[in-house]
């Protein structure tokens, strides 16, 4: 079953989350993914969308801009996009590990995958994807189960595309 979600989070309204927080009170985990999602990636969240597309093979990530005609957001994506695609390929994920932590599932398979994962990167008019795919049944589930926690983790900023 293709599983495709878009993720589309409010830089803003996390960070006066984080700030009209009370002590001692916590913040939701689709909040403080969110607030830490901003630190890695240079677009704007809250005037893009993030796509997880499960694939037989492995999956693929589209990132566009809300507004096709916003250039330097589409500038910003298809840079961040070409530098996690080497980044990526060289099986370091420390950018999502950043953001969601060192033990996401699915990440410690793709760290070891090495050239059982192909990361292609692809520019597209509003923003860019990246295509991860293999033939080895375990990146391939590891893919997926990276894609799953990608979008558990943005629930709260999600919609499902149709």
């Amino acid at each position: 079953m293709k599983a495709v979600m878009a993720v589309a989070a409010g830089t803003l309204l996390c960070a006066s989350v984080a700030f009209a927080a009370e002590p001692g009170s916590k913040m939701s985990r689709q909040d403080e993914v969110a607030l830490k999602g901003a630190s890695v990636m240079p677009f704007d969240l809250a005037r893009t969308t993030h796509f997880f597309d499960d694939a037989p093979g492995g999956g693929i990530e589209t990132i566009t801009a809300n507004d096709k005609k916003d250039a330097r957001q589409i500038a910003l994506i298809r840079s961040h996009l070409a530098e996690e695609a080497k980044r990526f390929g060289r099986g370091d994920f420390s950018d999502p590990a950043k953001i969601h932590g060192q033990d996401m599932p699915g990440l410690d398979v793709l760290a070891r995958a090495g050239d059982k994962l192909q990361v292609k990167y692809r520019k597209l008019p509003a923003g860019a994807s990246l295509s991860y795919a293999s033939a080895d049944a375990a990146v391939i589930a590891g893919v997926h189960a990276w894609f799953a926690a990608q979008r558990s983790d943005h629930a709260a900023h999600s919609h499902i595309h149709p």
